[in-house]
């Protein structure tokens, strides 16, 4: 019995089980954002994560040769993980994608750092906290957010600034709160236009459809289409 109790608490055996446990913590949060179809997914989180068990391993065997505080490597860690989270941010006009991904690397991170430290509890809680927030949050905030961002491209023939008006008026008339008007592209030979439309609604009570279908009636318009948020 001793034996196994000394074979389970050597360093060797310990660090095995830190890496496996990181690697499947970490994946978890990973599974939940590759059914998002989020940039991160299970690998990326998992590598993040047993990288961060690493990292303790090595700040706690490094300690045990030298004479060296096995928390600084750690506190590099933590400073590095904003280059993978800012690789995971983009920004698409007035929208910004990937932010909750890289709070998820960050997450992870930490539950490597409390598994490698073999804070085995906070590194489990954490994981399921952090799992409960990525899955069901968004119910949440549905019910809390009343507004949503309409962005449309449209497809003018001719008249191009007459019927951007025209455009502007039916937006008002839906009270949409336009924040961006950009030229996508120009076609001269045909006096054609591609515009960018971005404006905020409140999304209770409003006609979508009914706004898109009165906009694809103006004259001078041949095409609307919706982007998806």
């Amino acid at each position: 019995m001793g034996m196994i109790l000394g074979i389970f608490h050597s360093f060797w055996f310990q660090s095995i089980f830190k890496l496996i446990l990181g690697a499947v913590l970490a994946g978890i949060i990973g599974l939940e954002r590759s059914s998002w179809s989020k940039p991160a997914g299970f690998r990326t989180h998992a590598l993040v994560g047993i990288s961060a068990v690493l990292v303790v391993l090595c700040g706690e065997y490094m300690s045990q040769l030298y004479d060296i505080d096995p928390s600084r490597i750690s506190a590099q860690l933590l400073s590095g993980i904003g280059f993978i989270g800012a690789g995971t941010i983009l920004r698409d006009g007035f929208n910004v994608k990937g932010l909750t991904t890289a709070a998820g690397l960050l997450a992870v991170t930490c539950i490597g750092l409390s598994i490698g430290s073999g804070f085995y509890l906070g590194g489990i809680l954490a994981t399921l906290i952090v799992y409960i927030i990525l899955s069901y949050s968004y119910k949440l905030s549905d019910k809390l957010n009343h507004f949503d961002v309409l962005e449309l491209d449209i497809k003018i023939n001719e008249n191009i600034k007459e019927t951007v008006a025209e455009i502007e008026e039916i937006l008002s008339e839906y009270k949409v709160e336009i924040k961006q008007i950009k030229r996508l592209k120009e076609e001269r030979e045909k006096e054609e236009e591609t515009i960018h439309v971005v404006g905020h609604y409140n999304k209770k009570a409003f006609k979508k459809n009914e706004l898109l279908r009165k906009i694809t009636l103006i004259d001078k318009v041949e095409e609307v289409l919706q982007e998806e948020n």
